[in-house]
């Protein structure tokens, strides 16, 4: 009985649990709705195995018990038993996967108003790039990046000249505006993670990959990477602010673009 009443508990604990606890529902800073969606389906599958299965165990402990007396009985096959059991596996994993191909379809099919801006990773630190007046991004390669040319932009690509150069520091985006974000690693795969934004995508050396959102609340949020990318990874930490268009705009007006960098790099005397 006591080994029924623990089981019992731990399904009462759970649930109330997951009511009950302060992290859920809690408001984003983005527009991912059907990433929680997506999130409260597969808690009802899982939820509903789960008390099921513990329930079963417990009914099983009780029901099963030792009595003196009591013979086991052996059954080695139970074709029917086995064909349920499949079949309901089947229908739960397809239930939940389904919902994740379309919420992917969602994650990567960019609007054509998109804005296009670039996260850069390496060890260990956060840098970016954002269109200049043209409204593009300029050409990019590994094998171009000096301590002049941090990302590697091409310096013969007229449209990279007036890409802003942000090194190290803080990621503006405004409010209200979709964005296309672009992640490009230069050395170990990592892995961009803004929690707020319920986005999260990985970083690999050689490829160019990409999600987009459209930030709806305003504030500060820490940029994480969520994946083992050497000693200092716990370290590497970013900050994106979401800020009203007029906010926005002073920041990039104060930005570095990419044509002022090599300015500075020519004017620096040569050891």
């Amino acid at each position: 009985m006591a080994v029924v009443l623990i089981l019992v508990l731990l399904v009462v604990g759970s649930l109330l649990f997951h009511v009950l606890s302060p992290w859920w529902w809690t408001p984003i800073a983005s527009n991912w709705t059907y990433i929680d969606s997506t999130l409260v389906v597969t808690f009802w599958i899982t939820g509903v195995v789960f008390v099921a299965v513990v329930l079963f165990m417990a009914y099983c402990v009780y029901r099963f018990r030792h009595k003196p007396g009591n013979k086991a009985a052996y059954e080695p096959e139970n074709r029917r038993l086995e064909w349920l059991l499949a079949s309901g596996t089947a229908v739960g994993v397809a239930a939940m996967l389904a919902p994740g191909l379309i919420v992917w379809n969602q994650f990567v099919t960019v609007p054509d108003e998109a804005q296009p801006m670039e996260v850069v990773a390496q060890q260990w630190l956060w840098s970016f790039r954002l269109p200049g007046v043209d409204g593009k991004l300029g050409r990019s390669d590994t094998r171009d990046i000096t301590s002049e040319n941090p990302l590697g932009l091409n310096k013969n690509d007229a449209a990279g000249l007036d890409d802003v150069i942000v090194e190290g520091g803080e990621l503006h985006l405004p409010v209200g505006k979709p964005v296309r974000v672009l992640l490009r690693s230069i050395d170990v795969v990592h892995d961009f993670y803004v929690p707020e934004f319920r986005a999260k995508m990985d970083m690999i050396p050689g490829m160019v990959t990409y999600f987009w959102l459209t930030p709806t609340r305003t504030g500060t949020f820490d940029i994480l990477c969520a994946e083992l990318c050497g000693v200092g990874h716990p370290q590497m930490r970013g900050t994106v602010v979401v800020d009203e268009a007029a906010d926005y705009q002073t920041w990039l007006d104060q930005q570095q673009t990419f044509n002022q960098l090599l300015a500075s790099g020519e004017q620096q005397p040569a050891n």
